[in-house]
């Protein structure tokens, strides 16, 4: 069967005459059944795992929030009236209870309409804290845990343009904030605002690939308004809300303690601004500060940079990826490239990786050499790092184990990054003396998190690792019948114990504790179902060929009341599918789909349209492959049709469907 892909111009004609007024119509009782849902909390659970936190909201924004201000600068979507990102989705409810406790309590004295953002739990684990929008600004309210009864600790004087506007002090007596200067000027209206002079953007002939950004800055008025928006003050909030400066105001984006809490590392933006790379490229200056706002020294600074290299594992170069390192008391760890930042230019190493101790007097020293590109490094409750490193064209990826005692180290992992069959999992992690997170390491032993997927389906697992041989020992591995297990957390390794959810295709996913040596498990959540009318829908992942024999897989849904067996009925199929890129056929035709997936229809999901008669193939694998040198988008036409034609034709072979009835649709790859 040939599939011709047509793009088709409709012009919109002004005939006024033929206006009609058209108000926001109802769906039909089928979708609306689905679609007016009261959708189950969110869970937050605190390290200790004795508090679990239920965040409500309401199932879609009303048309209020959708009609709020907005502007468009530097990347970022800004409500300009109440200082925070528009796109924010809020909270309006709060239910707590413990771990082992059955029933949830209301938190009392929760401000009137909550629109709550940015939830987290002190250091301590006793308090919760988060912020509420009003249509004014953004406040700082908090929560304790054990009276279940919230208050509010600042007026609407929160600066949340650029993200979490808050952090804990490490005793959990204060907090840093992020406030709206004092002084601040009122934004200029770029509609009545008069130009003096034109735009002028200079070329000075070097070559450099920037993608295609959103919501840059566009002229002068952009600029003064994006410095206004994102300016701050810093104050130090003790829990009754007396306020104490700490910094003066500055286009602060990020601030973060050092674990042991004596030294703050801030980051400010700088000018000059550019009008064709986002914020995130503008100049920066990073500095670290004592606990008073006193300069201890300036450790980073970053030009604009709106010159790159050619190919997607070219970086920039100088200091980057700068942070704090989580296993000791302040220490900041960061990359810089040896090789110019081009992945064209040849290069022994690509990477160094830097360590540089308090008071960072001293030059930092060398800590690891890497031959691809960094990618993460996390460190461990022992005298061990795990490093990892990655290079996009091959998709390789590598995690060394290195001994921080004599800088030894051993590869741990080395594979295709899209190879999720050899996936060997993530290591399970907890909190240190600092309450940062680090890989746990006992008696010499490591364990792995794993999702589980092999070409005979998906089997989550559980492996123990021994940090001198590297041998694994495979401790557990879920084999629920009728139901998909996900492993959240080992909770105690000597006695069996994890966090798990389970679901299945009608039931909503729940979390459970359980025992890995007695295979007993028990509810903590109960969340029901609010799908019930589609709990009958039949549901299967299918496996077929593209005609170069690449395996692929899309979950096939058909309505309940359709007899399968005597297949009279051909039905009309819709197809939703997302085009990725692929280095080689094998791992393109890897599937991670399970037939016991909860069925969630998203508010653009095509599943609405089983209830009206319609066959559904979702998530249809459309992979766009570039072996060796070649490149994805050099086939990307023909490849994509011949991914519509194997899904089209799998299903009518079935013979469910008429072939002369289909619809796809799907969302362009990521780097078309």
């Amino acid at each position: 069967m040939k599939i011709k892909l047509t793009i088709c111009l409709l012009a919109f004609l002004n005939f006024y005459d033929a206006q009609e007024n058209i108000t926001y119509q109802k769906p039909s009782a089928e979708i609306l059944k689905l679609a007016d849902y009261e959708r189950p909390p969110a869970v937050l659970m605190n390290n200790k795992k004795d508090w679990v936190v239920f965040t409500y909201r309401s199932t879609y924004k009303t048309l209020d929030d959708l009609n709020q201000q907005e502007m468009k600068l530097g990347g970022l979507r800004i409500n300009p009236v109440t200082n925070i990102a528009s796109t924010t989705t809020y909270f309006n409810n709060l239910k707590i209870r413990k771990f082992s406790d059955k029933n949830e309590v209301q938190v009392k004295n929760l401000p009137t309409g909550a629109k709550i953002a940015y939830v987290q739990f002190s250091p301590d684990e006793k308090k919760l804290t988060f912020t509420n929008t009003t249509n004014k600004g953004v406040e700082l309210w908090m929560v304790d845990l054990e009276s279940a009864t919230a208050k509010k600790i600042t007026g609407d004087i929160l600066n949340a343009n650029l993200g979490t506007p808050y952090l804990w002090y490490n005793d959990s007596q204060s907090l840093l904030i992020r406030t709206l200067p004092q002084n601040r000027p009122a934004l200029i209206d770029s509609g009545k605002d008069l130009p003096t002079g034109p735009i002028v953007s200079t070329a000075d002939g070097k070559v450099s690939q920037n993608r295609t950004y959103q919501d840059l800055l566009k002229n002068p008025q952009d600029e003064k308004n994006f410095e206004t928006l994102v300016t701050s003050e810093v104050f130090n909030v003790d829990l009754n809300g007396n306020l104490k400066k700490v910094m003066n105001q500055d286009m602060y984006t990020g601030l973060s303690f050092s674990p042991d809490g004596n030294y703050l590392l801030s980051s400010v933006i700088k000018k000059p601004f550019s009008y064709i790379v986002p914020l995130s490229r503008f100049p920066m200056a990073t500095t670290v500060y004592d606990t008073k706002g006193n300069t201890v020294k300036v450790v980073n600074e970053i030009p604009l940079n709106e010159i790159m290299p050619k190919g997607f594992s070219s970086v920039r170069t100088g200091k980057r990826e700068m942070s704090w390192r989580s296993d000791v008391p302040a220490t900041l760890v960061f990359t810089e490239a040896l090789d110019g930042g081009d992945q064209y230019k040849t290069a022994e190493y690509r990477d160094e990786i830097f360590t540089w101790e308090a008071p960072f007097t001293a030059a930092p020293k060398s800590f690891f050499k890497i031959k691809q590109r960094f990618e993460d490094v996390d460190w461990t409750n022992d005298h061990y790092a795990l490093v990892s490193e990655e290079w996009y064209d091959t998709r390789n990826t590598k995690t060394f184990l290195v001994d921080l005692n004599n800088g030894n180290s051993k590869v741990i992992d080395d594979r295709n990054s899209q190879d999720v069959y050899s996936d060997p999992g993530e290591f399970n992690t907890v909190k240190n003396q600092y309450g940062r997170s680090v890989v746990d390491l006992k008696g010499g032993k490591a364990y792995l998190i794993g999702d589980g997927f092999t070409k005979d389906g998906q089997h989550p697992f559980i492996d123990e690792m021994d940090i001198q041989s590297l041998k694994k020992k495979r401790i557990y591995t879920s084999n629920l019948k009728g139901a998909k297990e996900s492993i959240v957390d080992i909770l105690n390794p000597s006695k069996g114990e994890i966090l798990t959810t389970q679901e299945s295709s009608s039931q909503y996913p729940n979390f459970y504790k359980k025992n890995i040596k007695s295979n007993k498990a028990e509810a903590v959540t109960h969340f029901a179902n609010p799908f019930e009318s589609i709990k009958d829908v039949h549901k299967e992942v299918i496996t077929y060929k593209r005609n170069d024999g690449v395996t692929l897989t899309g979950t096939l849904y058909l309505p309940a009341n359709y007899d399968r067996k005597a297949k009279k009925e051909k039905l009309p199929l819709l197809i939703w599918a997302y085009p990725r890129e692929y280095k080689d056929k094998n791992t393109a035709g890897q599937s991670t789909q399970n037939d016991n997936d909860f069925t969630f229809p998203y508010y653009g999901s095509f599943v609405y349209w089983v209830t009206k008669g319609y066959a559904v193939l979702d998530n249809a694998a459309f992979p766009i492959i570039g072996e060796g040198k070649t490149e994805p988008n050099d086939t990307f036409i023909t490849q994509l049709v011949a991914d519509a034609d194997a899904a089209i034709n799998a299903v009518d072979q079935l013979g469910y469907i008429d072939k002369k009835k289909v619809a796809v649709g799907g969302t362009l790859m990521e780097r078309l």
